[in-house]
């Protein structure tokens, strides 16, 4: 089975002297998924949670619905394959695309259709304030990060705590392991909330909605496309989201800003 870190040795050199270094870092490898025994794309992934991953692209792709309509979840012995088996057949998607950043993944040539959200996005209200706690919630639930770095963290929160946080390579695969997770464990809750280490494309808002998020929450900035998506979509969109700071793309009126973010 594969590990989601590997022992390296490097040399840590500064203008004095190159030191030796034992450590870890991140694992990136092919994954790749058979629907009702066809193969039907490969991921470059962090191999972890590669089942719910798996479940998840399903679902955000809009293959599936619910695990309803799943019969069978197997990673293969040697972990570099996960085995989707439905209670249906499904058309394999006749073109993908490359999907942009890190690991660029692969998603329907025509998924920038409107995404079926699981929820229509509510209307409840976030302190400007709880923006900051969600984030250092964030850098708690990165255990993998911690040991090798190099590695994007996304979660679901409700506002108040985090219901569940996955770890890879590619941050889109993050959502599609979140969107697993929610679908193989039963969690929906009537708030949900992402946060994620990575950027912010037109794909992680397709995610994003498909799992009926009414906010988006990212360390760092939203593209142009994922902007105008948000605002047709209804979805709040923070990006560069510090302790004591963010930025406020879309649908403001969901953050309360009654309360001055302090150092």
């Amino acid at each position: 089975m594969l590990e989601p870190r590997k022992p390296v040795q490097y040399f840590e050199v500064n203008s004095t002297e190159a030191k030796p270094i034992e450590a870890y870092t991140i694992v990136e490898t092919p994954v790749s998924l058979t629907v009702n025994g066809e193969a039907w794309v490969s991921f470059m992934c962090t191999p972890v949670l590669l089942e719910a991953m798996a479940v998840g692209f399903l679902f955000n792709e809009g293959v599936i619905d619910s695990m309803d309509e799943v019969v069978e979840v197997r990673l293969c012995e040697h972990g570099d394959n996960v085995d989707v088996w439905l209670t249906h057949a499904v058309e394999k998607p006749s073109k993908w695309t490359r999907t942009s950043g890190c690991s660029g993944g692969m998603t329907a040539v025509d998924s920038i259709a409107d995404p079926r959200p699981v929820a229509a996005p509510n209307g409840f209200i976030l302190p400007a304030s709880q923006i900051g706690h969600l984030v250092e919630m964030l850098f708690d639930a990165q255990n993998l990060y911690r040991e090798t770095g190099g590695v994007h963290t996304s979660a679901l929160t409700d506002g108040e705590r985090i219901l569940l946080s996955a770890e890879d390579i590619g941050r889109h695969n993050t959502l599609d392991k979140i969107a697993g997770m929610c679908l193989m464990q039963n969690v929906w809750p009537s708030r949900r909330i992402l946060i994620t280490t990575g950027r912010i494309s037109s794909e992680m808002l397709q995610k994003a909605v498909r799992l009926g998020a009414s906010i988006l929450i990212s360390r760092t900035s939203p593209s142009s496309l994922s902007i105008e998506l948000a605002e047709k979509w209804g979805i709040t969109l923070i990006g560069y989201a510090r302790r004591n700071r963010f930025n406020l793309y879309a649908h403001s009126e969901r953050i309360l800003m009654g309360h001055t973010i302090h150092e």
